[in-house]
């Protein structure tokens, strides 16, 4: 062995007396050294942080301020008020509701430090990566981010709920910390803690709760929004999924025995969904498409919102939502008689306005009352369109005369020879409400083209049908929110704005991100939604012109549903001109290419604050698996009740600002009229 004796280094590093590689490898001794170290630095952090982080005093939920909704115009909505919440002590709540409790979120709680050291890491690798969110895995975590912390998911939250929860742990006994559990939770409903949710969801107190009920609320910890057996059917399956573990779960920890658990076979069904009083009429339909902007936007939970101390901004207009309310009001009141008519039981309507020019949904109608009706009619998507699908299959039709160059060359052909093209043939099939020629188109274009092009200037895909041979006929269901914001596109030079319903939301003073004006964005060719505009222009004279002859003088969009659609629902979308780039004078090779273009400008003359309107009107039944038959609603000469959607839309004169009055048929420099059948 080569080397130099000298007097010994404290560190012997790199090694004496070995060569190469060997040199620079620690020794075990080194190796141990190292790590004893890194074992006593991080303890002795631990130690300080451990001392630094003390409990705060609890938050007091009852206390916290309420959120506040705005109106567009600044003017308070209504605010959601005080927490629901009153405690109770755990000699009020019965031991089967503990046990279910204990058995669904923390089987090993009065035997575990009250800290999960597996449940840590996965969160913060989860939060690190930008996986899901995790939960505090123990009653204790749970417990202290109810009680100590905010909601954030971050780091140093999940740090500070760490320490925190050890130190409870040494503190508290396991008696207060599941009674501070049950009375600080989230069980949906607007309820925190096991009394309020008794009562919202069975209406007794916790003390009356049973086994089988108890279940159910052990269940809804886990995440109201999905296994609130209310909210859906897929909600229900979930949580009677849930339910039955539960009990199951009590079997195998020895808190249930089998006979007791045999007679709980019959899911308990809760209590129906109830809303306060505050959100009467259409407050509460208002709140429920605003929050789920906020909780697709944010990432924000129900959970969230009900800890209150938002101030919330939305884009709804107070007297555009009143008027709309009153118009359906008013021709419900004339053209609807369930006592005299049994065709006109059951009957449902929905509406929405979106602004062209930024996609702000400034109104909408969601149903009679949200304290007695609590599905939103006008953000449901079960009604199928009908006709009113059909402008976007003319529309993939023109994309394709357009940009498919045996289509120019068919139409280059076609205007030799003096004759109308496929697409042009289309759009006179829409004048005339007939079926054929759009199944063909489906065919020639295809299906797909179709879709993506309607989901492209604003429908969900997730609403589209099955592409079978009767798909361009409208046998997709977009909720009236989404047509309406569709329909923007055809009226906006095929510019396209996401629907949007809060402008600004701030939480102690602070803007919560994410929300906003979404940016717009070219869907369609200019052209092809001007002359998508023009056909529908005159389908919406056709529909709307009085019985004398006379069309309306006032610019607007105007459509009805067609007899001939056989469609369980009655549509009409209605949008005023809105602004769009100058196309020249209309005359050379861009006026032959779109022939129904009006010279000058696209679509109109408007600024775009006018909103576009959707109504839809249906018959559903609770517990029907499907909607009911329009046939005889609203008497004879209803059409299957095609002919009161546009009188909706008349009576809301607020809408548009303006009545009726004798005008001229469309045409070149004519008022425009877009309309639709549906």
């Amino acid at each position: 062995m080569k080397g130099t004796k000298g007097r010994r280094r404290f560190l012997d590093y790199p090694r004496q007396g070995r060569e190469g590689p060997r040199r620079w490898l620690p020794s075990w001794r080194q190796w141990l050294g190292v790590l004893s170290l890194g074992i006593l630095g991080l303890a002795g952090l631990f130690a300080v942080v451990y001392a630094k982080i003390d409990v705060p005093d609890e938050n007091d939920l009852a206390g916290q301020e309420a959120t506040v909704y705005h109106w567009a115009d600044g003017s308070e909505m209504v605010s959601v008020g005080a927490v629901n919440r009153q405690n109770v002590s755990l000699d009020k709540v019965p031991d089967s509701v503990e046990n279910a409790v204990i058995a669904a979120e923390n089987a090993t709680f009065y035997t575990d430090s009250g800290v999960s050291f597996k449940g840590i890491g996965r969160a913060v690798v989860a939060m690190l990566t930008g996986g899901e969110t995790q939960g505090g895995s123990t009653i204790t975590q749970q417990y202290v981010k109810n009680t100590y912390l905010s909601q954030d998911q971050t780091v140093t939250r999940k740090l500070r709920e760490f320490i925190i929860s050890l130190k409870v742990s040494n503190q508290k006994s396991k008696h207060d910390i599941l009674r501070g559990y049950l009375n600080t939770s989230w069980f949906g409903r607007d309820s925190y803690g096991i009394e309020a949710a008794a009562h919202a969801y069975y209406g007794i107190d916790a003390r009356e709760l049973n086994p089988s009920q108890g279940a159910v609320l052990a269940a809804v910890l886990k995440g109201s929004e999905q296994f609130d057996p209310g909210l859906s059917k897929a909600n229900h399956a979930r949580a009677e999924a849930r339910w039955a573990w539960i009990l199951d779960r009590q079997v195998a920890t020895g808190k249930m025995s089998q006979k007791e658990r045999a007679k709980y076979r019959t899911f308990p069904e809760p209590r129906k969904l109830s809303k306060p009083t505050s959100q009467a009429g259409q407050t509460g339909y208002l709140i429920d498409v605003a929050n789920k902007f906020i909780k697709a936007d944010t990432g924000l939970t129900a959970k969230d919102l009900a800890r209150g101390g938002y101030q919330i901004h939305t884009t709804f207009d107070k007297k555009r939502t009143h008027r709309l309310e009153k118009a359906v009001n008013e021709v419900r009141r004339d053209k609807i008689d369930p006592k005299h008519r049994a065709s006109d039981t059951f009957v449902e309507f929905g509406a929405a306005s979106v602004r062209p020019k930024d996609g702000a949904l400034v109104a909408l109608y969601g149903g009679a009352d949200a304290t007695k009706h609590f599905s939103n009619n006008a953000d449901t998507t079960a009604v199928p369109a009908g006709s009113a699908f059909k402008p976007f299959v003319l529309a993939a039709a023109l994309q394709e005369q357009a940009y498919d160059t045996d289509e120019s060359e068919d139409l280059a052909k076609a205007r030799a020879d003096g004759q109308k093209t496929a697409a042009e043939e289309l759009g006179g099939a829409l004048l005339k409400a007939q079926n054929p020629p759009f199944v063909q188109a489906g065919q020639r274009i295809g299906l797909e083209r179709i879709r993506d092009l309607a989901v492209a200037a604003g429908l969900r895909k997730g609403s589209m049908a099955r592409l079978e041979q009767t798909f361009p006929l409208g046998t997709s269901a977009p909720s009236a929110i989404r047509m309406a914001s569709a329909y923007t596109t055809f009226a906006n030079g095929g510019l396209h704005t996401e629907p949007y319903a809060v402008s600004e939301m701030t939480y102690n003073g602070k803007k919560v991100p994410g929300l906003g004006r979404p940016e717009a964005e070219q869907v369609l060719d200019a052209g092809v939604a001007q002359e998508v505009s023009s056909a529908l222009e005159m389908v919406g004279w056709r529909t709307l012109r009085p019985a004398g002859g006379a069309a309306a003088q006032r610019p607007v969009a105007a459509g009805s549903t067609e007899p001939g659609d056989r469609m369980k629902s009655a549509w009409f979308i209605g949008s005023p001109p809105a602004g769009g780039p100058d196309i020249g004078p209309g005359t050379g090779t861009d006026a032959e290419k779109w022939q129904w273009a009006r010279p000058g400008q696209l679509p109109g003359a408007g600024d775009g604050d006018e909103p576009t309107t959707a109504v839809t009107m249906f018959r559903n039944k609770a517990g029907a698996p499907e909607l009911l038959p329009m046939e005889g609603v609203g008497g004879t000469g209803s059409k299957l009740g095609t002919t009161i959607p546009p009188k909706i839309w008349q009576s809301d004169k607020g809408v548009f600002g303006g009545g009726w009055a004798p005008g001229r048929q469309p045409g070149a420099r004519s008022p425009q009229s877009l309309a639709t059948t549906g």
